[in-house]
């Protein structure tokens, strides 16, 4: 609710706490009037400064904590409204709102401040102590209604009165109602201000229809404790527990798991979120729990206090990849899976978040063209709908740079904004500059890689919803394996299928994998299928047989050990959630065992004539000039030579037409091609070479 529709809106609930507060009020009338008729000096105007002998004589005959308390006006009205639905939520009794409303009093009306230090019988504490609340309430101190007060009954531990002066004798201590409370009692609904940036009412958006999924978690958080775990399966569980929590008609408050475990004090930050959600009448949404590394005592603690805090009086939802630990928590929740979303719906959570940041035609047009083309631009994503907006968002300030509709492309490069950098830290970045018309490779081979593209952006159709890969432990990641020898075009098709689907390309360092000491190559491989597992991005591991080598009979405890990083990366690329590519120029070196785990296995061969032929022109380009005698297809026809070698030449040629200042002429690129022939220690045949081969020497 904005400010503006509070002021306009009807102001009842000010008026019930009016009306209660009156009725303090005359309470404070007559206990004024009261201590006005015993006191010796009414008029005194250092009173409540000094104690004189006639004050302490009266002090003395005044009634003690034991004796009964004296009438201090008529009963207070029924509750309703704010202040019922408080008490209902709290479970506080009539006295508990009488001692809350006295303790409020000074926050809403300045003239309690000056009357209450005049009854405290000291000018300086203005707020109500213990005492004197229970003496406004005709509750005497000495009996029950002063445990109303410890940290376990209701008005404490739910945070809607604080204790002050612990120091102080229990009577003395000063009562103070928290800004939060009193702005609610008031008609405001603003999140309290101590949760500033951990913390936030979900935005009303495209929530789902009413699903089964929904149904259940709706049931699960409306039930018992409505502690809920949402156990993520390629779908968007934070969108989900906002769309049952809101069909129960509660409140969705979004925790961020970062800020929580950065608070200065986590466990007050847990009391308060515990009692934001309770005031609100609200639920509280935890995730991913990952953010909060509950394996760890320190995550595990804090998992534990949020927990502890709420203690069933609320909804608790919490979603991860990682299944429910019962150590992190003294109570277990009700676990849901999150299926991959429908692509249907897919589509319309894009065009809702594309018209909501203000794309006005093109892909959010809605049209069923826009929609075909819509759901082809994002299919391969996964993402939540937090990364959704946000790319929607940028999508569409992209656009509006150039002053045209959103298109794919906006869209691909607002979702790799999405990616972390986490994996960046364990991998090579490189963002794809090539597509299908720069890959010369035979059509087979090209098959294999269409095949790839459609595997995943189909994926969590197929080996989701149609549960065509179930049980055992496998993950819905797609596997590749590209061989053949070195320079044949395994890494840029790679980076041609990333481009083609939209993402980045990550390229794993082996030098940060590998490690001499036990165990530590496997803990650096799980970061990276972990990291890789929450980015939109294609995962390549170049010269792939170093890690994924063959077994070998056990002969010492190296052997042991190489077999127990095999096995670990068998298991692994199983559970694989993303799409990963092996390069090897060794397809015989690789463990028999990999084969069966690989979804597509892509041949390189060398190019023949005619491919290299399409290679030299592709690697000159069209800005170097060419002597009229550049004859490329004897080149092509003479020199068998890999994608790779070729592009080495043409860039040694270009440096040598560079320095000459003259066109590109086949002298030059003969020449260049005998460098490269003895750079890769090749025999440098006269029949291969002819007439040149003397005039490559004397250069």
């Amino acid at each position: 609710m904005t400010t503006a529709q509070r002021l306009s809106a009807p102001d009842t609930a000010l008026a019930e706490l009016w009306e209660r507060l009156g009725h303090v009020e005359r309470r404070v009338r007559v206990a004024v009037a009261l201590r006005h008729e015993g006191d010796p000096a009414p008029d005194d105007p250092l009173r409540g400064q000094y104690l004189t002998p006639a004050g302490a004589e009266r002090v003395l005959d005044s009634r003690d904590a034991f004796l009964p308390v004296p009438d201090l006006g008529p009963g207070a009205p029924p509750e309703r409204g704010r202040i019922a639905e408080l008490a209902g939520r709290f479970g506080l009794t009539g006295p508990d709102v009488d001692l809350l409303l006295v303790a409020m009093a000074p926050d809403v009306d300045a003239r309690f401040e000056r009357l209450y230090g005049y009854l405290n019988d000291d000018l300086t504490r203005r707020r109500a102590t213990i005492g004197l609340a229970l003496e406004l309430c005709g509750l005497p101190g000495a009996g029950p209604g002063r445990f109303r007060f410890a940290p376990s009954a209701p008005l404490v531990a739910g945070g809607l009165v604080e204790v002050l002066e612990p120091e102080r004798p229990l009577l003395s201590r000063v009562l103070r109602v928290p800004d939060r409370v009193t702005a609610h009692l008031l008609g405001d609904d603003e999140v309290d201000a101590r949760l500033h940036g951990l913390v936030r009412v979900a935005e009303p958006g495209d929530e789902p229809d009413g699903g089964p999924v929904t149904r259940r978690v709706a049931a699960a958080a409306g039930t018992g404790s409505g502690f809920t775990h949402l156990l993520d399966r390629g779908g968007d569980p934070a969108r989900l527990a906002v769309a049952a929590l809101t069909a129960s008609g509660l409140r969705p408050l979004i925790v961020d798991p970062a800020a929580l475990a950065a608070a200065p004090e986590p466990a007050r930050a847990a009391r308060l979120l515990a009692a934001e959600a309770r005031l609100s009448g609200g639920g509280l949404v935890l995730g991913p729990l990952e953010a909060l590394a509950p394996e760890q005592p320190k995550g595990a603690a804090l998992v534990g206090a949020l927990c502890a805090a709420v203690g069933g009086l609320s909804p608790l939802l919490v979603y991860g990849r990682k299944h429910w630990d019962p150590l992190w928590a003294g109570e277990s929740p009700v676990t849901v899976a999150v299926p991959p979303p429908d692509p249907a719906d897919a589509v319309r959570r894009w065009r809702s978040a594309l018209t909501g940041a203000g794309a006005a035609a093109g892909l959010a047009a809605g049209t069923e063209e826009a929609d075909a083309l819509l759901a082809d631009a994002t299919r391969a994503y996964r993402l939540d709908s937090g990364q959704i907006r946000r790319a929607a968002d940028v999508a569409v300030r992209l656009a509006a740079q150039e002053g045209r509709p959103v298109e794919p492309a906006d869209l691909r490069t607002a979702v790799r904004a999405q990616n972390g950098a986490g994996l960046a830290r364990l991998a090579r970045r490189i963002e794809p500059t090539v597509g299908w018309d720069d890959l010369v490779l035979p059509p087979a081979t090209r098959r294999q890689l269409s095949d790839l593209a459609l595997r995943a952006r189909h994926r969590d159709q197929v080996l989701g919803r149609w549960r065509m890969r179930p049980g055992g432990g496998r993950g819905r990641g797609i596997v590749a394996l590209f061989a053949g020898e070195s320079g044949t075009g395994k890494t840029m098709s790679a980076e041609v299928v990333a481009a083609d689907l939209g993402m980045e390309l990550y390229v794993v360092d082996l030098s940060s994998v590998v490690d001499k000491y036990v165990g530590e190559t496997e803990k650096n491989l799980e970061r990276i299928f972990v990291e890789a597992s929450e980015v939109n991005a294609v995962l390549l591991f170049d010269e792939a047989d170093a890690v994924f080598g063959k077994r070998s009979q056990v002969k010492d405890a190296q052997d042991r050990h190489a077999n127990v990083e095999s096995a670990y990366l068998l298991q692994r690329v199983e559970s694989f959630d993303g799409i990963a590519v092996l390069t090897t120029n060794l397809r015989a070196n690789l463990d028999e065992a990999f084969t069966r785990r690989l979804d597509v296995v892509a041949d390189f061969p060398v190019p023949d004539a005619q491919q290299r032929l399409a290679l030299w022109e592709r690697c000159l380009g069209t800005e170097i000039p060419r002597a009229p005698d550049l004859d490329l297809a004897t080149c092509a026809d003479r020199f068998e030579l890999t994608g790779g070698s070729i592009r080495a030449c043409a860039v040694t040629a270009a440096y040598q037409a560079a320095e000459s200042g003259r066109p590109l002429d086949t002298e030059q690129l003969v020449a260049a091609v005998l460098a490269e022939y003895r750079k890769l220690g090749r025999l440098v045949l006269e029949s291969e070479f002819g007439p040149w081969l003397e005039r490559g020497r004397r250069r």
